[in-house]
């Protein structure tokens, strides 16, 4: 054996020897976890044992230890390593039920497993209305759904849901997005079609023109559905996710089609908890204005906001449904409902408008 084979084989067993302690360490986490889930349950505690605020405090401390560590790896890459032990420890706790908007293959599905890890019971749902109503049941602990994209802005029918859920948002998760063209042809001319959901179909809509001009663009209800399609058809293309081309048995003909590259979409949690402050938070709100059109109604809500450095950083409108040209506005602001910066501000709107309801505060999306 000569230097480098032998430098090959000590640096081979370091890693052995590395690997043995790592195991140790995550089975002795995963114990520590089980008398966890025994301290609740003397303490009568209930089977949820996920803390939104404690597991985002995990992470981010995970995440300033890879860079204090000058570790090689990314704190994207560390976080998702860390979550994935979280999620089979919790699991040892209480496993938790959550419902997305499938069917399998979603980016719902990837916004699932990228917060709550693997380590889920992840049960599909066709409708976003039908999440709401599996947690407010208790069939499920929580729920994900989308809320807005960074090119074609926020999703309608989940603003209008939380304006009349009972349940609260919990957490948040905010997924890069990068939409592939998958098919079973081999070549772009052989596409006759596309399928996707219609926000997809306009977020690579530049893309589509310049490169499938006057093929037919048909929106469906989701992008695995769209991957479906186009394996049981063999028509066309669809507009999809890796994972959705890897279930479906498709080929990419084109990787990363959209026209932005910094595409997200961002994902609510919903549920019962209200977790409490980290110090990183985000809270949403809705409110409503007294009816009669009095010029600066909307300023005067705004205003207390203003006024004590509070930062706003989502400002939406949806009709309130009560009576004719009366709305609700969705707020979004840094910070925790309970912080005392921000406390007397919600006092101070809640006794200025006519409807007012917080819909959560939350870890701000660690990653």
């Amino acid at each position: 054996m000569d230097r480098k084979d032998d430098e090959l084989a000590q640096a081979r067993l370091r890693i052995d020897a590395l690997d043995t302690e790592i195991q140790r360490l995550i089975a002795e986490r995963a114990r520590v976890a089980q008398q966890v889930r025994e301290i609740k349950q003397k303490l009568g505690g209930g089977n949820d044992h996920y803390r939104p605020a404690r597991e985002a405090q995990v992470l981010r401390r995970a995440m300033e230890r890879n860079r204090a560590l000058g570790s090689p790896l990314s704190d994207e890459v560390m976080a998702r390593l860390m979550r994935e032990i979280m999620s089979a420890c919790l699991a040892l706790e209480s496993p938790l039920t959550v419902a997305y908007l499938g069917p399998e293959g979603t980016y719902t599905q990837a916004a699932v497993y990228k917060h709550f890890g693997r380590q889920v019971n992840a049960r599909v749902f066709t409708a976003i209305d039908d999440i709401f109503r599996e947690v407010e049941a208790g069939a499920a602990a929580y729920g994900v759904v989308p809320i807005e994209n960074s090119t074609e802005g926020v999703v309608l029918s989940t603003l209008d849901l939380l304006a009349a859920t009972p349940l609260s948002i919990c957490g948040e998760v905010w997924l890069p997005v990068h939409h592939q063209l998958l098919s079973t042809h081999a070549r772009l001319e052989d596409v006759e079609e596309v399928y996707a959901h219609a926000q997809s179909l306009g977020q690579c809509r530049r893309w589509l023109d310049a490169k499938l001009p006057g093929v037919p663009r048909v929106a469906m209800a989701s992008n695995a559905l769209a991957a479906k399609q186009a394996a049981e058809t063999r028509r066309g293309a669809a507009i999809a996710s890796a994972a959705a081309g890897e279930l479906y048995g498709l080929t990419v003909l084109a990787a990363n089609i959209e026209d932005d590259p910094n595409n997200v979409t961002r994902f609510l949690v919903i549920g019962r908890q209200e977790p409490e402050p980290t110090g990183c938070d985000r809270t949403s709100l809705v409110f409503s204005a007294h009816a009669g059109g009095k010029p600066g109604a909307l300023f005067d809500l705004l205003r207390p906001f203003a006024e004590a450095g509070i930062n706003l950083t989502k400002l939406e409108s949806r009709p309130s449904r009560r009576a004719a040209w009366d709305y609700n506005f969705f707020i979004d602001l840094d910070g925790h409902r309970l912080d005392p910066q921000v406390a007397p501000v919600l006092a101070t709107v809640q006794e200025r408008a006519a409807y007012f309801r917080i819909l959560g505060s939350y870890p701000r999306a660690v990653v």
